[in-house]
């Protein structure tokens, strides 16, 4: 610096960050073709699997799927793929490989088709995005989905990315933090946040010693979620539907091993050794006191509600434990049904789905006609993401 030049870094800071909070521009969603109906998927998976013959075990998975609350699933994986990789069709034989083949493929691809929706309705030159921030549980690779992701949409090389790896669940509100931060603390940016999710990671047959792991493959599903997070949103240009007001994350106390998943050679396996429902119902309502309090809320059904939906029974404890107007989660319960658990997208399909049929009902704002809402990621850690929402007047 040259002698006697003064630069006046306060400026500057300011100069950098953005007026306004950061809102969600645009959503996209994505799944694959393939459907599953949750009534025959006990026949089909027992089937596939090789494993008729257990058919006291084949009873108890038809009664977790009846219980489920799903009606149907998308899933990448199809029969004659299952055919190809045999060893995944096992629940201890090693296929991490064939999984790995698999998914640092698809992922990206599925990413890339809901961020493709979520641009053309965000309605800018996709030059404009200047950062990405890219999650998936499915698969770790290098350079990693995010990279792969910018590579097929054709984005300016210069963006800066995150990626997020095996974060699990609750990594739809981890995302919606980071991409808040981003879009706050860098005047004019726009970020393309993407969640990717495919059971090809974690699909195997069932045993008789590990039954937690035949709750995995009666609940999830396959999906990917793409969202547009900007602040200070051009008029007339960008339609703002959802601002983020603020966010937290904190692990439940005495959770330790509520939820556990680790990359074996098996492919990603999954442990739900405690009682996570019951963990999740019995802290709700700290959550929403440690993050609506500030803003003078203290009637939890005077608000929206977009929770991540780990199982009917997460939230029909949740919906009890606080006495939650039943019709408070009408949006997370119609995701899953339709889709079944998408781990960290669904929070975002759920959101999605609030907005569309906010509108079709007449609502006056994108909140199903309220002001303000939470967002609820929950999972390994006992994690729990909270997002407090603003919702947008409907255009």
């Amino acid at each position: 610096m040259p002698a006697g030049m003064k630069v006046d870094l306060e400026a500057f800071r300011k100069v950098q960050r953005a007026d306004g909070p950061a809102s969600i521009l645009a959503i996209g969603t994505a799944t694959p073709p393939n459907v599953v109906d949750q009534s025959t998927y006990p026949d089909y998976y027992f089937r596939i699997t090789n494993s008729e013959d257990k058919t006291e075990l084949k009873q108890k998975f038809k009664r977790m799927c009846d219980k489920s609350a799903i009606r149907k699933r998308h899933m990448y994986l199809t029969e004659e793929i299952l055919k190809q990789n045999p060893n995944m069709c096992t629940y201890d034989a090693p296929s991490l490989d064939a999984r790995q083949d698999m998914v640092v493929v698809e992922v990206p691809k599925l990413g890339k088709e809901a961020a493709a929706k979520a641009i053309k309705e965000w309605g800018q030159p996709k030059s404009k995005i200047t950062h990405v921030v890219f999650n998936t549980t499915s698969g770790v690779d290098m350079p990693g989905a995010d990279y792969q992701l910018i590579k097929l949409l054709g984005l300016r090389p210069s963006v800066k990315r995150v990626m997020l790896y095996q974060h699990g669940c609750f990594a739809g509100g981890t995302v919606l933090r980071v991409a808040k931060d981003m879009a706050e603390n860098n005047r004019g940016a726009r970020v393309l946040v993407v969640c990717s999710e495919l059971t090809a990671i974690t699909f195997r047959g069932p045993s008789e010693n590990h039954l937690n792991s035949l709750v995995g493959q009666a609940l999830f599903g396959d999906g990917a979620a793409a969202l547009i997070v900007g602040a200070d949103p051009i008029p007339e240009v960008e339609r703002p539907c959802f601002q983020l007001v603020s966010t937290s994350q904190t692990i439940i106390p005495d959770s330790d091993g509520a939820i556990d998943g680790h990359l074996r050679e098996v492919g990603l396996t999954f442990h739900l050794l405690k009682d996570v429902p019951g963990f999740v119902s019995k802290n709700i309502e700290k959550c929403l006191v440690d993050n609506l309090q500030q803003f003078g809320i203290s009637d939890w059904n005077k608000i929206f509600w977009v929770v991540h939906p780990g199982g009917r029974a997460i939230l029909d404890q949740v919906e009890a434990r606080i006495n939650l107007d039943p019709k408070k989660l009408r949006a997370t319960r119609h995701i899953l049904s339709e889709h079944g658990n998408l781990s960290s997208a669904c929070v975002h399909f759920i959101l999605d789905e609030m907005r569309k049929t906010s509108r079709e009902n007449g609502c006056s704002t994108t909140g199903e006609g309220l002001d303000v809402g939470v967002l609820f990621g929950f999972g390994p850690g006992l994690t729990v993401e909270t997002v407090v929402l603003k919702s947008v007047p409907l255009q």
